[in-house]
């Protein structure tokens, strides 16, 4: 794919809440590479990323992950997307190690190399078959963000990476979203309120804050 091509092209999207509108015939070219989404709260961040992820169907506009539609293509679409909502509790019961097999069956380009490297960056090893509640904010985050980042989807979304790690971890977390988004063809979009060191971001999108 030639690099200065979208990834993932949002057109016309139109999204909002009953008390607040959010998205009103917005656009989106998301290029291989690093995207941040930088906003505060309530701007809307996490609400983008269930969006792009087709977790979540808009009032209308349509988009196109490498020529597939998320709708009526909405099975295959979800095939390129890796997208995993850290604030959801349908993973507590399962363990690091049980999940990630789920997930490298279910992903073409899984990275078990870089899983193992992920693992060690972030010191997971001693957390791998403990059930996810089990662990602490900062390490379920770990746990998710490895699996993103070892993931190899065409369009990889994460929210808030950096809730709950010390600063260690973020530097890891610095270094390995570089490598990451070095991989051609693989879009990775980061939702946080501000840019992080070292993070060769191909754009930042600044979303609007909430009106008062």
């Amino acid at each position: 794919m030639d690099k200065a091509s979208p990834v993932l092209q949002v057109d016309g999207m139109c999204f909002g809440y009953p008390q607040r509108a959010l998205f009103t015939d917005w656009c989106l070219s998301v290029r291989s590479g690093a995207t941040l989404l930088q906003g505060g709260d309530s701007s809307g961040k996490t609400t983008l990323l269930r969006l792009l992820a087709g977790a979540v169907a808009a009032q209308q506009g349509h988009w196109v992950l490498r020529g597939v539609r998320v709708a009526p293509q909405a099975q295959a679409y979800r095939h390129q997307v890796f997208w995993q909502d850290p604030r959801s509790d349908a993973l507590h019961a399962l363990s690091a190690r049980a999940w990630w097999a789920e997930l490298a069956a279910q992903h073409a380009a899984w990275d078990a190399a870089a899983l193992a490297a992920h693992v060690q960056g972030w010191g997971l090893q001693p957390h791998l078959d403990k059930a996810l509640h089990q662990l602490s904010a900062g390490s379920q985050r770990k746990v998710l963000m490895a699996a993103a980042l070892a993931s190899g989807a065409a369009l990889t979304l994460i929210d808030e990476p950096v809730a709950g790690l010390d600063q260690p971890s973020v530097r890891y977390l610095c270094q390995a979203l570089a490598a990451s988004a070095a991989q051609p063809g693989r879009a990775i979009v980061v939702a946080h309120y501000g840019t992080l060191p070292g993070v060769p971001w191909t754009e930042v999108v600044a979303l609007p804050e909430p009106a008062e």
